[in-house]
């Protein structure tokens, strides 16, 4: 994908967009200082570009009794395309998975998991994560509370 090259009425926007994805394009208009028309063909352009990728509803983990946050680091015994492509693909079939990054380090992946709770990961561990094949570690860290959780890219 080509690096967007945004001026200031189209960061604006995407600001404002972040805060708050439900905005109306009259209220989103006003703040920007743009016609509504204006400011809809920026919007729509922007999401033509692929800069908004999509909108969603945020949910509170908490609320759903998915209060328990894991930061899953796993290294593969082998570091094959066949290996590789074989976790990733398993990975994306697990709902419980919420981010999922090939890292360089310690590890080969992280992940980042939600549960209800430590009973719940052990079955996580042991019917999922420890069944795919080339598995070699797999460390676990618990989050104990968040500092800092965004989906707002700085611009």
């Amino acid at each position: 994908m080509k690096q967007i090259e945004p001026d200031n009425f189209d960061r604006k926007i995407l600001q404002l967009l972040q805060q708050d994805g439900r905005i109306s394009n009259q209220q989103l208009a006003e703040q920007v200082g743009l016609s509504p028309a204006a400011c809809w063909r920026r919007v729509r352009a922007l999401e033509e570009k692929g800069a908004i990728a999509g909108y969603a509803a945020l949910l509170d983990p908490e609320a759903f009794g998915q209060g328990l946050n894991v930061f899953v680091l796993v290294s593969l015994q082998r570091h094959t395309i066949d290996s590789t492509e074989e976790f990733e693909s398993q990975v994306l079939t697990y709902p419980e998975v919420m981010q999922c990054y090939a890292v360089t380090g310690n590890a080969d992946f992280v992940l980042r998991v939600v549960m209800p709770d430590m009973a719940s990961y052990d079955r996580f561990l042991n019917e999922k994560i420890f069944t795919l094949k080339g598995i070699a570690q797999v460390h676990s860290n618990f989050g104990l509370r968040e500092i800092k959780n965004t989906h707002r890219l700085p611009l």
